[in-house]
């Protein structure tokens, strides 16, 4: 069975507003289907893990419904926001949504993403969200042209 990179920017918002999300549950059902590429973790401890933080959801508990119930999208978001009772305050979405977005990577992990992608390190590009781009827009690439070519 073929491996997916999550191709779902980190920066991208669902319905309800709150970034990341979407990325998270294509990362939660790749994982639940035995289909995420490797070097993805199914929850991470970054911008998985500050997420869950700020919505203040529960990782188990969320790896579990996504793993057991494989959600469309808009049934997720319906879940988390059943998990908080019914309403999340917008307060909370834009700190978690500013978290993210200012969220820089140390030197080092520029450095390597950049390399990767062919990119001279500039010092230009430091935020995470368009360098995990660039890893996952590189990580793709190499997927695709690197694969056999199939009969």
């Amino acid at each position: 069975m073929e491996q997916v990179v999550p191709l779902i920017s980190s920066d991208v918002a669902g319905p309800l507003g709150t970034i990341h999300l979407p990325r998270l549950w294509q990362k939660l059902l790749l994982s639940a289907k035995g289909r995420l590429a490797e070097g993805y973790t199914e929850c991470g401890k970054g911008f998985d893990q500050m997420l869950l933080d700020a919505l203040k959801l529960d990782r188990e508990a969320t790896i579990k419904y996504v793993k057991e119930n494989l959600p469309t999208y808009p049934q997720f978001e319906q879940w988390v926001v059943q998990q908080r009772g019914g309403k999340i305050p917008a307060d909370e979405i834009a700190a978690s949504n500013r978290a993210i977005r200012t969220y820089v990577h140390p030197d080092e992990d520029c450095k390597e993403i950049l390399e990767a992608a062919g990119m001279p390190d500039t010092g230009q590009i430091r935020d995470a969200v368009n360098l995990n781009n660039l890893d996952d827009w590189t990580t793709f690439h190499q997927q695709l042209t690197q694969s056999p070519a199939r009969a």
